[in-house]
């Protein structure tokens, strides 16, 4: 196998991720002293595109330390919540340390209607590492001035929005539109897709929540579809302003893309609970 640079371990986690796919890379960054000590510095990386499609790249520069070093990398990519950080290896009668990097594919926000909370979402759902897009079908709200932080804003038909946008398992669909009808009729085209989106959000109240699911019901859709709609969106922190708003939908995305509970980590954790129930003695 080749030797990989830096910038070709960088291209090949960008381009990885980018595409939909999930890669991994280690770097020798301590080796014993001896015949090992050459080895710093080599790179080895593990991608993945779909089941079928898995590739090796670079090598550590021994058969021992290559194995032991994927074994790893899969670990990595198997693992959610798996990290950058380092990782030791036994190979060749010797410990190895490797710095890990973990790049997941790409997620995607399509943001459908362009009005007073798509622009704070738009912005945050940046922040997080979306790929945003935002659609409208007015053309003085559909504007890059309005969204300078998504990677495309479209002046989409609401009758078909999705016509230019592929949509696919990474693709998170949040409806903020002006009017009930435009938000049904895209619910419509997003609960049909195959595969169905990551995630569908649609804004509103309880009452025009209830009507929509109602109405979807009489259309013959089926329970299993309709409750994977998270209406109304976002998790409850007492939510009024756009801003604050797109903060609990951003929440909300976060928890369903980590696997969150959307608990207060002050009653999950319980700190001031288990230290004082452990450090204070019982009065004789």
């Amino acid at each position: 196998m080749s030797i990989l640079s830096a910038a070709d371990v960088a291209e090949l986690l960008l381009g990885t991720a980018e595409a939909g796919g999930s890669a991994a890379a280690v770097v020798v960054v301590r080796t014993p002293s001896g015949a090992l000590a050459a080895l710093a510095g080599r790179r080895l990386a593990v991608t993945r595109m779909g089941a079928d499609r898995i590739g090796m790249h670079g090598t550590l520069g021994s058969e021992a330390l290559d194995t032991a070093a994927v074994a790893v990398l899969h670990e990595a990519l198997d693992t959610p919540r798996s990290r950058d950080g380092l990782r030791e290896i036994q190979a060749d009668g010797a410990t190895v340390e490797l710095y890990l990097e973990v790049r997941r594919p790409v997620q995607e926000l399509i943001v459908v209607g362009a009005g007073h909370i798509a622009q704070p979402m738009a912005h945050v759902g940046a922040l997080l590492g979306f790929k945003v897009t935002v659609l409208d079908d007015r053309p003085d709200f559909a504007t890059r001035e309005r969204f300078p932080d998504a990677d495309r804003v479209v002046r989409a038909d609401f009758s078909d929005p999705f016509a230019d946008i592929p949509l696919h398992e990474r693709s998170h669909i949040l409806l903020v539109t002006r009017g009930h009808k435009y938000d049904y009729d895209c619910l419509v085209r997003a609960l049909r897709m195959d595969p169905p989106p990551a995630y569908i959000g649609m804004i509103g109240s309880r009452r025009r929540v209830r009507a929509t699911f109602v109405q979807l019901v009489d259309e013959g859709f089926t329970m299993d579809l309709i409750e994977r709609i998270h209406a109304p969106v976002g998790l409850d922190i007492g939510a009024e302003t756009p801003e604050e708003i797109a903060v609990a939908v951003a929440a909300e995305l976060v928890m369903v893309r980590r696997g969150g509970t959307g608990l207060p980590l002050r009653g999950v954790e319980r700190v001031a609970e288990r230290f004082f129930s452990q450090t204070t003695e019982e009065p004789q």
